[in-house]
């Protein structure tokens, strides 16, 4: 029965810095928790290369392991379908021992066509193979679109929808041959699990955290990568010794790299916690916050980013010190606990935090403003939106 609503991600792993996976995994989550039979289907070199029944009957949609629901933070009701690539795939050169084309040409007309109602994906080699088999599909782009797409696929009644996460990316798809109507920008989301209160577990992470003359927390979550505002923030840090500032995320080798940094800079009030796992424990760190802080730099990455834990902050219920990039800046009037400033300045990001600590003392409940005007922004209803611009017949039916 044509029924599932296939997610296909051309990689998942669990490792650290991998937004792009996280990204896909929610957004198939979402759809799951809105009850459709959402499965996420990706390719797995370590699986089955002496299984024969592996290769013959590939497609198992299954419950998640334990270490991929801690890695993602997903609910029960997400189904993963992992494909097996066993040798020589992708371990020698050559185009038809390629997983791309072991998926698109085996897999997909032989084994997944049969159970699949729509495929979401941002694998462009997947989209073409969908279509090709004519079967409706979201296309979702993060990046400028570069090459001009071929007027068949654009076109094809199977497209349903270009999804992008922001107006710049948008017009660049539309540039390169998407019809208009077809392309569409959302933001992205934030996991349910945010809006949980967990005030015991945040009171164990201030425990943790806070020591000697430090009587503040302040956060930042995600990559470590320079335009993030990672050396910004570790100057702003400087300027207010008073606080404890804490930052997750990044490679080991990012940690380590800005550890030093630190260290050079004599910034002893920082410190780096890696990658959370379970990720479930990032809420209570969050609420356990006295102000989330948001330090991205100005430039051409500013221009499109569309960050995951922008929603996150604000249904954590916890104040927010917000740099003013252009995708942010539709949310300044709204009625935040939040603080803005310009990018790129050490000194205005201490003011900044030095005084939303001042106007915003930490609430155990968190701010009720931040966790309502949060809600619109969750995976699910992302889901719903870009559901929304595919042909009602063509939709995944409800199961739950």
């Amino acid at each position: 029965m044509k029924n599932k609503y296939i997610f296909y991600s051309r990689i998942i792993s669990q490792k650290p810095d991998t937004a792009h996976e996280i990204h896909d995994v929610l957004c198939a989550n979402g759809a799951a928790n809105l009850g459709y039979s959402s499965v996420l289907v990706y390719p797995e070199p370590s699986r089955g290369s002496g299984n024969t029944l592996d290769l013959l009957n590939p497609f198992q949609p299954k419950q998640p392991d334990q270490s991929f629901v801690d890695f993602y933070d997903v609910q029960d009701k997400l189904k993963v379908a992992s494909l097996p690539m066993p040798w020589p795939i992708d371990c020698v050169g050559g185009k038809f021992t390629a997983s791309s084309t072991v998926v698109t040409r085996y897999y997909l007309p032989f084994h997944l066509l049969k159970y699949t109602k729509i495929v979401h994906t941002r694998d462009w080699n997947f989209v073409q193979a969908a279509i090709k088999n004519r079967i409706p599909t979201i296309y979702e782009r993060h990046y400028f679109q570069k090459e001009k797409v071929p007027k068949a696929i654009a076109e094809s009644p199977f497209l349903q929808v270009a999804v992008t996460q922001s107006e710049i990316i948008r017009q660049s798809l539309i540039e390169q041959g998407f019809p208009p109507e077809k392309v569409v920008w959302v933001h992205n989301g934030f996991d349910q699990s945010f809006l949980l209160r967990q005030s015991e577990q945040a009171t164990a992470w201030r425990k943790e955290l806070l020591k000697d003359e430090h009587q503040s927390l302040v956060v930042y979550s995600g990559a470590l990568y320079p335009f993030k505002g990672i050396d910004v923030l570790i100057d702003a840090a400087k300027e207010l010794p008073q606080v404890q500032f804490a930052i997750t995320g990044g490679k080991t080798e990012q940690v380590t790299a800005y550890q030093q940094l630190a260290q050079d800079k004599q910034v002893e009030n920082v410190k780096f916690l890696g990658w959370i796992l379970p990720r479930q424990r990032l809420v209570s760190l969050f609420q356990a916050a006295d102000i989330l802080v948001h330090p991205h730099c100005s430039g051409k990455s500013a221009n499109f980013t569309n960050p995951v834990k922008f929603f996150q902050y604000m249904a954590s219920g916890t104040p927010i010190v917000i740099t003013e990039i252009p995708p942010l800046m539709l949310f300044k009037d709204m009625p935040l606990a939040a603080v803005w400033c310009e990018p790129d300045n050490p000194y205005q990001l201490a003011k900044a935090l030095k005084q939303a600590l001042e106007i915003y003392p930490r609430k155990i409940e968190g701010y009720t403003n931040n966790i309502a005007l949060a809600k619109p922004f969750s995976w699910e209803n992302r889901a719903e939106k870009i559901l929304s611009y595919v042909d009602e017949s063509l939709r995944p039916p409800l199961i739950a």
